[in-house]
């Protein structure tokens, strides 16, 4: 790019930077030094191959969405949380509020995950051990009572029986007299991770996909500001991907719901905005924030050149982080502080939009109060007191950083055209990516890179070629034992004496014809959501909704390989 494009680009970059809204704060450095909001090629000179880096809030988005970066807004602090019941989770997320988070994001327990009720034979000494237990909207309004839904964002971190669980979240905000237009927040709903990496499904992919539709062509038209998908590319990195594979896996996922999207006949300026991503902070610092920004370039050239989208928020990619939970060590606990503090940087460098922090014996239990306090706390010294706020994408031009970002975008897109001819050059019933992705999980393709790629490492490990404090290396330590959150198993009692009563307690008959009628629709091309809505109204639980689907459309089990 020669130094008139260059001159022009930073004109472009300064007018929406003058015209656009930012914080009160001092963006000096601690000594009181005034830096600018962005940093660029010294005026004047020419830069080969600067259109693929550019500027803040311009395509391809490598920088960020905005022109302000966070001086405009900082990231959105998320903190994860579930455990228990209702009411005790409920107390979490007031001290999250109340201690500065900006945001909710919900934990659920393994059998609310899988589409069971507490009472199920299968859910026995697992209510309220990974997060919390829902079985019905009346655990929903436990779950948020005193808590506005329309003045906070919500993520719910569900994919299998995503949408009546999200259901009941509506009904709650019914109940609370809210207008559910005004909600906003996030929905994961990514089903094709499951397949690839989690494992936490109902049903074979396509009825899943229906179901999906549904929501996306809902939500489009209803709650226009709550974003029905969030791709999630942080449980294949847990599986043991490298980071090129979870960016291609994920952005792939991604656009397989762009095609399910185009093939339901919605306006991909309208519906691609309800997309967002979910991504893992590991710990090899640069690489992780150079997968950020490829992530952001990638999916707006896809967007505007493969699927036609011309508006400037169908080409954003907006995601969320975690740091990573396989990172988090049992041994010296207390090094994980550091690891989290660091993969929370990295977030933030590379431009996310919200952040949930990794509590130091997350590898041994449930958070303590105190742990989630140290979490939490991790992310405001790092909003608050050690500048990285004050400067768009403040990397960028580096060479190592744009050197790895440049790999990671080309190993992704030779792993996507390996998807793509996954699905063979035969009419696409969704689209080709979908294709190949279905084809992939059906031939174990996705679980066999990943499996590689995990094994790889660990060798890496075992050899000590690559080292983990405290546990391959640096071993000796005064540390004394921590004391873990354990959850009683009173919990799970007292949570089937509460379903007890409140089934003895509902109209059975209307529960039973608004679940036929369901299912009914289910049958037909019609949307499923307001049947599946009124069916949540007369309090049927979350198993008496997907046990009837199960009935209807049977359930997946994954091929055995070997």
């Amino acid at each position: 790019m020669n130094a008139d494009e260059i001159a022009a680009g930073r004109a472009r970059w300064q007018a929406r930077y003058d015209a656009a809204r930012k914080r009160d704060a001092d963006f000096t450095t601690l000594s009181g030094t005034t830096v600018q909001p962005v940093y660029g090629p010294p005026e004047g000179t020419a830069y080969p191959g600067f259109e693929r880096i550019g500027w803040p809030g311009e395509f391809p988005y490598t920088r960020g969405l905005y022109p302000t970066g966070y001086r405009g807004r900082a990231w959105t602090i998320r903190q994860f949380a579930g455990f228990g019941n209702a009411q005790q989770t409920n107390e979490r997320y007031k001290m999250i509020l109340g201690a500065g988070g900006g945001g909710l994001s919900v934990a659920f327990d393994m059998p609310t995950l899988m589409g069971r009720d507490s009472d199920d034979p299968q859910a026995l000494g697992e209510v309220g051990h990974c997060g919390v237990a829902v079985d019905s909207a009346a655990d929903m309004e436990v779950l948020f009572d005193g808590i506005d839904l329309a003045g906070v964002t919500t993520s719910m971190t569900i994919s299998g029986p995503a949408v009546p669980v999200f259901c009941m979240y509506l009904v709650a905000a019914e109940r609370q007299g809210i207008d559910l237009s005004r909600l906003d927040g996030t929905l994961q709903t990514d089903i094709f991770k499951e397949y690839i990496a989690q494992k936490e499904w109902l049903f074979d992919p396509e009825p899943h996909l229906r179901l999906i539709g549904d929501l996306m062509e809902y939500c489009a038209a209803e709650i226009p500001r709550y974003k029905p998908l969030s791709v999630s590319g942080y449980h294949i990195r847990e599986a043991g991907s490298t980071a090129a594979q979870e960016l291609a896996y994920t952005l792939a996922d991604g656009f397989g719901y762009v095609e399910l999207g185009l093939s339901r006949g919605l306006d991909v300026n309208v519906f691609a905005p309800g997309l967002s991503f979910f991504f893992d902070a590991h710990l090899d610092f640069f690489e992780e924030i150079a997968k950020f920004r490829a992530a952001r370039r990638i999916w707006a050239r896809w967007l505007r050149d493969v699927y036609g989208a011309t508006s400037e928020k169908a080409l954003w990619l907006r995601f969320h982080t975690q740091t990573a939970g396989v990172s988090l060590t049992a041994q010296q606990p207390v090094n994980n502080v550091v690891r989290t503090a660091v993969e929370a940087l990295a977030a933030v460098l590379g431009g996310t939009n919200s952040l949930h922090t990794n509590a130091l014996d997350e590898t041994l239990a449930l958070p303590t109060d105190e742990s989630a306090e140290i979490a939490l706390r991790t992310q405001q010294v790092l909003m608050e007191e050690i500048g990285v706020t004050n400067v768009a994408d403040p990397l960028g031009g580096s060479w190592y950083v744009e050197a790895l970002t440049d790999a990671i975008e080309a190993e992704a897109e030779e792993i996507f055209a390996r998807i793509r001819q996954l699905g063979g050059d035969g009419p696409h019933r969704i689209g080709p990516m979908t294709s190949g992705i279905l084809r992939g999980i059906e031939d174990g393709w996705f679980t066999g890179h990943i499996a590689e790629s995990a094994f790889t490492y660990q060798q890496a490990l075992e050899k000590g070629d690559k080292k983990i404090v405290g546990v391959n290396c640096h071993t000796g330590t005064t540390a004394k034992e921590l004391e873990i959150l354990r959850i009683s198993h009173e919990v799970e009692l007292e949570q089937r004496r509460v379903l007890a009563e409140r089934k003895a307690a509902r109209d059975d008959a209307a529960v039973t014809a608004a679940v036929t009628r369901m299912v009914e629709v289910s049958r037909t091309g019609g949307n499923m959501i307001p049947p599946m809505l009124d069916a949540v109204r007369a309090e049927a639980t979350l198993g008496e909704i997907c046990d009837a689907l199960r009935a209807e459309w049977g359930t997946y089990r994954e091929p055995a390989r070997f």
